[in-house]
């Protein structure tokens, strides 16, 4: 439904990262972009175990609904359990750095403004 909306905060993080990559990590604007790209990746990781976890019938009947309705529906595995840790692993990695990266320039962004107002 909304999956047209993806690319947008995707480009919105990979424009952080360039800017990062042209002015360093002092500019303000890109470390407000960079978590979108972040929780982008979250959020896939997130519908992936999504997926994993659902269960054959419920798989049959929304991604392959001209199957007949007897037919047995596909059985999870080895190759599913991994999938999901995976996805598990580098959701939480990439939203835990997503997050303390925008609080960590945040904090120093609030000091930096304490301190020129000292002056």
């Amino acid at each position: 439904m909304l999956g047209w909306l993806l690319p947008v905060p995707t480009a919105l993080g990979f424009y952080g990262l360039e800017r990062v990559k042209q002015l360093g990590l002092d500019d303000t604007l890109s470390w407000l972009l960079i978590p979108f790209l972040g929780f982008t990746i979250a959020g896939c990781a997130l519908n992936a175990i999504v997926y994993g976890l659902m269960p054959p019938e419920k798989w049959n009947a929304k991604f392959n609904p001209q199957a007949h309705p007897e037919a047995k529906p596909g059985q999870t595995n080895w190759a599913t359990i991994g999938g999901i840790a995976i996805a598990l692993l580098i959701g939480t990695a990439v939203l835990m750095s997503s997050l303390a990266f925008s609080f960590q320039r945040y904090f120093e962004y609030q000091i930096e403004a304490a301190r020129q107002i000292s002056q």
